[in-house]
């Protein structure tokens, strides 16, 4: 099965400006807020919104107290007055798109003019926008009932930010032609534009179509239309549980399918359906394949792969060194990265459920037994760490304790001046120690425990570990940037965002080639660093393909990244047998 996605899917600019307004409002305020209206049109989003104490104001009282966030379709200005006078703090999170078509309407009513609206006249946008129009509006939806109008003497015709291309320009030509006196502005929102144009292209690319929104969602409901209007099987879904409903047919694995949603839907209810019909075929089909597939999942869920990764990685940046006894070093990195990542997930929160909800089921299914695991692997690489003297021994004695408390308020409530309570708190933090760490086991444990000093070749093999690592863990960031949001997690990726994240990524990818070239040329660390350039050429390719969306989110492309590690692991052997 060949799944392609539309790249205009999810949350467009507005909607994704009102999420993370209204997250920020409680962030700041608490308890006392709420949105007038539901905030978008998708219910996973309004349930989450919900558990963190955002309620839903539908009327407007006469009194009432804290923060009320315009939703992003706009309300017209008596509500926003009169949420004003009954006492609440009122933020606008009008999607500037609206907002646009807000000032145009409310420019020409003052002039006169009669305003047409092209829309769905119970759409709150709509609703929103008749307020602006001095009660001089009409709101229409096809050419039929711009013909039953009476001919304005003024007027302007704009339209709903998502509503239907195809309408529009058959609305314009008519009115160009017949009413050449009215003035038409193009307000359909150009991420709109993109969206209906590519789901044209997507539907006549593939055997299904797949559209992922609310039900309730206008724009999703016109993107099935322009599906289905090229014949193509298509089918609405909220979440990956209604696959479960859908012609198996239809959903054949040899077909191609592809996947755009709705500008209200999360990219975290987008990658839950993409890895559901990635796995489709295997669950339907048993085979090597589906073997195949199963034990990378296992192995990821697991975090095994990783800690084989770290293993191989630690023997990689060994031969670098010169560390000839590197037995004991390879079997630390694995037990503390296993122990690590698994009590990471264990006490993660809710991030998981959202960027990983296959992985927060399983953690939840096999509590019990992870945290066995965890425990005895932590315990066993203490032990192999005091058999190599007291300061790997202290070394990955602190490492541990800092990683189990990163999740642990550290900071006494009654201390209300230090805001940053716990690690986990400090933006950012997640994937910087991690790297370290991992840099750390990689580069300052082994000379430290064999030779009792750090040198300059030591420095780089740990910048060069952590470099890589601090990649790795960065894109994962980029993958869980919505869900890691919509919790409250502060990561590198959602300081800088998607671009300048992707940026940053490419850049140290080219530091971490030239270092490996650099020291491997002076003499600094063994020749191997040539062979192992390939490592971060490795990763390049692999945020080159994603950002050109060739690689979506899911098992096959964490499978690939955390491959990274063992690709190290594999050159190095190489270069062994042949010197």
């Amino acid at each position: 099965m060949k799944i392609m996605i539309a790249k205009n899917s999810g949350f467009c600019m507005g909607v994704r400006r009102a999420v993370e307004m209204v997250l920020d409002a409680s962030a700041e305020h608490g308890s006392q807020i709420c949105t007038y209206g539901p905030l978008i049109h998708n219910p996973q989003v309004l349930k989450l919104l919900e558990e963190k104490g955002i309620q839903v104001l539908n009327q407007t009282p006469e009194t009432g107290e804290g923060v009320v966030l315009i939703r992003a379709h706009g309300v017209p200005p008596e509500v926003k007055k009169k949420l004003k006078d009954a006492g609440f703090e009122v933020v606008d999170a009008t999607c500037p798109r609206v907002i646009k078509i807000q000032t145009i309407i409310r420019k020409y009513a003052k002039r006169g003019y009669t305003s047409i609206i092209i829309g769905d006249k119970n759409h709150p946008e709509i609703i929103g926008l008749l307020g602006q129009a001095e009660k001089k509006g009409n709101v229409i939806s096809s050419l039929e009932e711009l013909e039953a109008l009476p001919v304005f003497d003024k007027a302007i015709i704009v339209a709903q930010t998502t509503q239907n291309t195809i309408l529009f320009q058959a609305i314009k030509r008519q009115v160009n032609r017949d009413l050449p006196h009215y003035k038409v502005f193009d307000t359909i929102c150009d991420s709109t534009e993109r969206r209906q144009a590519e789901v044209n292209r997507l539907a006549n690319s593939v055997d299904t179509v797949v559209v992922v929104g609310g039900r309730s969602s206008g724009n999703t409901r016109r993107l099935v239309e322009i599906a289905e209007q090229t014949g193509k099987p298509t089918f609405h879904i909220e979440t990956e549980a209604d696959l479960d409903s859908l012609d198996i047919g239809a959903l054949n694995p040899a077909s191609r399918i592809g996947i755009t949603a709705g500008a209200s839907t999360p990219n975290w209810i987008l990658k839950k359906v993409y890895k559901a019909l990635e796995e489709l075929p295997f669950k339907r089909k048993h085979g090597w394949r589906s073997v195949l597939f199963a034990i990378q999942r296992s192995l990821l869920l697991t975090n095994i792969y990783l800690s084989l990764g770290a293993g191989l990685l630690c023997y990689a940046c060994a031969q670098l060194q010169g560390i000839g006894d590197f037995v004991p070093y390879v079997l630390l990195s694995m037990l503390y990265v296993q122990s690590m990542h698994i009590l990471n997930h264990l006490t993660g929160g809710k991030a998981d459920q959202y960027n990983e909800p296959e992985r927060a089921l399983f953690y939840q299914k096999y509590k019990h037994l992870l945290n066995i695991l965890a425990i005895v692997s932590g315990g066993s690489g203490l032990i192999i760490a005091a058999t190599l003297g007291l300061w790997p021994f202290f070394i990955l004695l602190a490492m541990s304790i800092m990683g189990l408390s990163y999740n642990l308020r550290l900071v006494p409530e009654k201390l209300t001046w230090i805001r940053k309570r716990r690690l986990k708190d400090i933006a950012g933090s997640k994937t910087l120690l991690i790297a370290m760490a991992w840099g750390v086991l990689m580069g300052i444990l082994p000379p430290l425990s064999t030779s009792g000093t750090i040198t300059w070749s030591n420095t780089l093999i740990f910048i060069w570990s952590a470099g890589l690592v601090f990649v790795r863990t960065a894109f994962f960031d980029i993958l869980d940037m919505q869900g890691d949001r919509l919790v409250g997690k502060e990561t590198i990726a959602i300081l800088l965002g998607e671009k300048r994240s992707l940026r940053l990524l490419n850049v140290m990818v080219v530091g971490l080639i030239v270092t490996l070239l650099l020291s491997s040329a002076f003499h600094l660390i063994s020749p191997l660093g040539f062979l192992l350039t390939l490592c971060p050429i490795f990763m390049g390719s692999i945020l080159s393909v994603y950002k050109k969306r060739y690689l979506l989110p899911g098992i096959r492309l964490e499978f690939l990244v955390e491959t990274l590690f063992v690709v190290a692991g594999l050159i190095t052997f190489f270069w062994a047998s042949v010197n």
